[in-house]
């Protein structure tokens, strides 16, 4: 058996290149371009980092891009006010981690719900849950797209996620086990305090660890033939490395991310795509904007 590598990039480019040429029609006919907002609080260096790629693939999809710069909470707040007023706007995040003992369940209900291009509001993580047409957390919603690209079902597979977070483990979690083309699976959710995680682990045919510890999973974790999805990053000495060990799955697993290059950029462009599908929704359906925002993106 060949294992496959599931590479993020060419999936990416793909969503972005169909995003930009569907920009350049709209603002062709003189309809301001969708908008993407970011706000930066705190001195992570890593944060710098992705706040600059998602510029740059925003921008090149032809989207408007504002960046702020709060200095403290109360600045934080305004700089959420303000993009929730603005008309320039369609959906911001506030790039995480925030500075420790800032209250991120505070700054994250303040955030308008139809802006939320993270989906990381009570109400469209509860819209989720219901089965709802919400916005998915832009890592999932990259999973999704790349599983998808690759012809990888998930229905009647039973998936198991390392990591219980409100980005990635939980939602993803809800949305593979609802019933829809994408979903249908049966799912098990491990976290720190599961005991015994391999057990869980040895059963999974399509097994998503975002735990962020490096090389945690190791060949003896794994049945043959799973699914390997590594949204880790760690540093490793002078390179990045995931939450996998790779060493001796070439031939065992049948298909496993890359990392970096795997599910890295699906995040991002997909981020983008939230806020073109936030623009449609909540813009271009409006009426007399561009056909009811019928676009077929």
């Amino acid at each position: 058996m060949k294992t496959r590598i599931l590479y993020g990039k060419p999936v990416a480019e793909k969503i972005i290149r169909k995003l930009a040429r569907t920009v350049d029609e709209i603002t062709k006919q003189n309809i301001r371009p969708p908008g993407l907002g970011i706000i930066h609080a705190g001195f992570d260096p890593a944060s710098r980092i992705y706040i600059k790629n998602k510029q740059q693939v925003a921008q090149a999809s032809g989207f408007y891009v504002e960046i702020l710069e709060p200095d403290n909470e109360n600045q934080l707040f305004d700089a959420i006010e303000y993009m929730n007023r603005s008309s320039q706007i369609d959906g911001f995040i506030v790039q995480l981690p925030l500075p420790p003992l800032w209250n991120i369940d505070a700054v994250l209900e303040k955030i308008e719900p139809s802006k939320d291009a993270d989906g990381f509001h009570p109400l469209n993580s509860g819209r989720i849950m219901a089965g709802q047409n919400g916005i998915l957390p832009a890592t999932p919603a990259g999973i999704l797209s790349l599983l998808a690209y690759y012809g990888i079902s998930t229905s009647g597979k039973h998936v198991v996620i390392a990591g219980r977070s409100r980005i990635v483990g939980r939602p993803l979690s809800v949305w593979l086990s609802a019933n829809h083309p994408q979903g249908n699976a049966t799912v098990t959710l491990i976290h720190s305090r599961t005991l015994n995680p391999e057990n869980y682990i040895r059963q999974a045919d399509i097994f998503v660890s975002a735990v962020g510890k490096p090389h945690i999973w190791k060949l003896k974790h794994f049945k043959p033939g799973a699914v390997v999805v590594d949204v880790g990053i760690n540093r490793c000495g002078e390179r990045l490395c995931g939450d996998v060990d790779s060493e001796g799955l070439e031939g065992f697993v049948s298909a496993i991310t890359p990392v970096p290059g795997g599910v890295g950029p699906m995040t991002v462009a997909s981020l983008i795509r939230n806020v073109w599908l936030l623009y449609k929704r909540y813009f271009l359906a409006t009426p007399g904007f561009f056909n009811n925002g019928k676009t077929g993106v």
